[in-house]
């Protein structure tokens, strides 16, 4: 018999699974990312000091305005971007990548790819 009774639970432990591995540090931070039906969140995340160093959301208020008629994996790109954008002007260029316990395929992937192609190395 399955331990894990639903998909979010399933998630939740291969997110636990994940995290034994990937840590970030003040040299090379973890890029996290969350998803939820209608929003995806990613942030640049310093483990050591246990600090969020650069977020970006499909809700933040910079970018709603250039959200409303796009596709939920552009709304990913957008974010990727503007994640890398900022995380740039910090002076973060290399991080490690968390992709939270979701399978690396669509909008998880486009996030990853805009924010490769803006700057970041992971």
């Amino acid at each position: 018999m399955a331990k894990n009774k639903t998909r979010a639970a399933a998630r939740i432990m291969r997110h636990k699974r994940i995290r034994k591995h990937v840590h970030g540090t003040p040299e090379r931070p973890r890029l996290s990312v969350f998803q939820s039906l209608k929003q995806i969140h990613a942030q640049v995340i310093d483990d050591e000091s246990g600090r969020t160093l650069v977020s970006a959301s499909s809700i933040d208020a910079e970018l709603r305005a250039e959200m409303q008629e796009l596709t939920k994996s552009e709304q990913a790109r957008l974010v990727g971007k503007y994640v890398a954008e900022r995380a740039r002007a910090k002076g973060i260029t290399q991080v490690v990548f968390d992709r939270g316990g979701y399978r690396f395929t669509g909008r998880v992937k486009a996030l990853a790819d805009a924010a490769r192609a803006g700057g970041l190395e992971f």
